[in-house]
């Protein structure tokens, strides 16, 4: 297939565009606008291939995006592009809305009108694949049961909405036009390129420098991690086999809590770079909630994996060693990120 991978420079969206490129013999267009999460450095390994061409354009830009279509002739399209730090949502919704809402909605009537265009075979194998997150259906409770693909909305933050409102915008275009278009929802991912704003890049390069790792509240919020590279497997298989009107909720079955995931790490650290001063534990600090802050998120993948022949194949432990040494090779790439962007609190609190 030729694929059109929207955001395929940011974190998950060029572990997809890797695995694309290195394990499958698919044709991968990356339309991405390079905003301040995106890393061209992450898709440098495939850059040369001819199977692979990086588009700069933005989702909300109607005639950019038929043109991307009329011009490269997609069989699917994977939707990765959004704006997703729940820190930033809080502070200025509206870049949420506008990305993730206005985006996602422009970017499916480019694809009805091309998809519209196509003969009767070509409109009958395509797809469009919108990949979302576990944070639409609101908060767990210590004891309820993970979620899964038939659990009700609830969103509870401004990025969780606008997510929210793009899966239901991607269903009424299935329901209303025939687009065949189906939605994934998946865990907290982590691994490599991951741009430090978040829980786990964040505390990795904290503890580097040995400068204090803040935590939110007591830390016991709890999350579903899930390696990236495993998600990038997970959503390439969806593309494959997945069928219209269906939703897929991927997860690792690896809960921990905040407070474990930041002790996890720096367990890592202190084995392969230890401090004279000691444990790295010691540099932990908890400061106050955030506003709105969901309990706990996991997910039962069961159907998914099912359906698309899949399991997350990295443990929590390996998956948290893998990234740690991946940062600790990886200087010149975060050093220049942290010169480019202040140090305040979007790259200093702890956010999960």
């Amino acid at each position: 297939m030729r694929i059109i991978v929207t955001g395929g420079c940011g974190f998950i969206g060029s572990a997809v565009v890797r695995h694309l490129i290195g394990f499958t013999g698919h044709e991968v267009v990356n339309v991405d606008c390079l905003t301040y999460a995106a890393s061209a450095a992450s898709t440098a390994a495939v850059a040369s291939d001819p199977r692979y061409r990086h588009v700069r354009a933005d989702i909300c830009d109607g005639a950019a995006m038929r043109a991307i279509l009329a011009a490269h002739r997609p069989d699917a399209v994977m939707h990765l592009a959004a704006e997703s730090h729940v820190d930033r949502s809080i502070d200025g919704p509206g870049a949420f809305v506008r990305t993730n809402v206005v985006g996602t909605c422009t970017l499916l009537e480019a694809v009805r009108e091309y998809w519209s265009g196509l003969n009767a075979a070509a409109r009958a194998a395509f797809r469009f694949h919108h990949v979302s997150t576990d944070e639409v259906f609101g908060t767990l409770g210590p004891g309820d049961a993970p979620f899964t693909d038939a659990t009700p909305y609830d969103p509870r933050s401004p990025y969780s909405a606008t997510k929210a409102a793009s899966d239901h915008l991607v269903r009424a275009w299935q329901h209303t036009y025939g687009l065949p278009a189906f939605v994934s929802n998946t865990t907290n991912n982590y691994g490599f390129w991951h741009f430090p704003e978040k829980l786990i890049p964040l505390v990795i390069l904290n503890a580097i420098a040995g400068r204090p790792l803040p935590v939110y509240g007591d830390g016991a919020q709890m999350r579903d991690w899930l390696f990236v590279d495993d998600h990038a497997e997970a959503l390439v298989l969806a593309v494959e086999r997945g069928r219209p009107g269906e939703t897929y909720a991927i997860g690792a079955r690896q809960p921990r809590t905040n407070l474990e995931v930041v002790r996890a790490i720096c367990r890592e650290l202190d084995v392969l770079l230890p401090e004279p001063a000691g444990p790295r534990t010691r540099l932990i600090r908890h400061v106050p909630d955030r506003p709105g802050h969901d309990f706990r998120y996991e997910i039962d993948p069961s159907r998914a994996e099912a359906a698309l022949g899949w399991t997350a194949r990295h443990g929590f432990d390996d998956g948290i060693r893998r990234t740690v040494r991946w940062y600790l090779a990886h200087r010149d790439w975060w050093t220049a990120l942290q010169a480019r962007h202040d140090s305040g609190r979007r790259l200093g609190v702890v956010a999960a």
